[in-house]
């Protein structure tokens, strides 16, 4: 995964506020254990939107007299939500779409679970790169280039160290 030169900024002035990692070795060993201490779930607890819910999560969430209790419309807009395979919850417009097909006292379960499993607790590079408060009841929206499934590498940080 390519960072951005402000991205690696950010890190690298990361890495410099943090003395265990400042004292890393500046080589491939200690990018190696720097990379490794990033890639470690953020503490405490930092939640992300997920960028790619697989459909057979909305699924599992899904509320299934909810769903038939909605207006064809709604069901209609719901199936053409699932249809490429993933839902961005990251994407504000999408949370909408999910609070308005799931709306009421009818929804509310869906619309919940469906929120629940739109999060996931972001490891602290995934929070270094991510913009919002990053708590359970306002995730944080992660960095474009670093979804989810971002991980940071031992390039990125040799990368990130190595600017002037």
């Amino acid at each position: 995964m390519a960072l951005t030169l402000s991205q690696l900024q950010v890190l690298k002035a990361d890495i410099l506020a943090d003395p265990v990692l400042a004292a890393q070795p500046n080589n491939s060993d200690g990018a190696f254990a720097i990379a490794a201490a990033y890639n470690l779930a953020a503490s405490p607890v930092f939640i992300i939107w997920r960028t790619q819910v697989p459909t057979k999560d909305a699924k599992k969430a899904t509320v299934w007299t909810e769903f038939i209790s909605r207006s064809a419309g709604e069901r209609d807009a719901w199936q053409f939500m699932l249809s490429n395979g993933i839902i961005d919850a990251s994407d504000p417009n999408i949370r909408q779409g999910i609070a308005d097909i799931f709306s009421g006292v009818q929804g509310a379960a869906t619309r919940t679970a469906l929120l629940q499993v739109s999060k996931v607790a972001a490891t602290r590079a995934q929070k270094l790169f991510a913009t919002g408060t990053g708590s359970d009841a306002v995730p944080a929206t992660p960095a474009a280039n670093f979804n989810e499934f971002g991980q940071l590498s031992y390039q990125d940080v040799l990368s990130a160290r190595s600017l002037t």
